[in-house]
């Protein structure tokens, strides 16, 4: 199995949502080697004014057995921010993943193209 792609080094002048989602993108899918972001499950990111960070995911399936560890990898990430105070992680269903969800990179990563 290929070893996961680290990240891009972030850009100078990144806003803290850029870099909640560059900590997002650490974390990998145990059995995907790709990480979450490129992979799709991350539906919306956003940071309050009060440096709080709201995360929404899923995941490839409902019945994932490995799905409380990769939603506490994700808050782990995130929360190892300075910048951050809190971290809420909402995990949803609705609408469910599809691999139309994934990047063109992670496409091209798993030869889906």
């Amino acid at each position: 199995m290929a070893e996961p792609k680290k990240p891009k080094p972030l850009k100078e002048g990144a806003t803290l949502t850029d870099k909640v989602i560059h900590a997002i993108r650490h974390v990998q899918d145990p059995e995907i080697p790709l990480n979450v972001y490129d992979l799709g499950l991350i539906y919306d990111v956003s940071v309050d004014a009060e440096n709080n960070a709201f995360v929404t995911m899923t995941l490839t399936a409902p019945n994932c057995p490995v799905a409380d560890d990769i939603v506490n990898d994700v808050r782990n990430h995130v929360a190892a921010l300075d910048e951050i105070k809190n971290v809420k992680v909402d995990l949803v269903f609705d609408p469910p993943w599809t691999k139309d969800m994934m990047s063109d990179a992670a496409k091209l990563e798993l030869g889906l193209f």
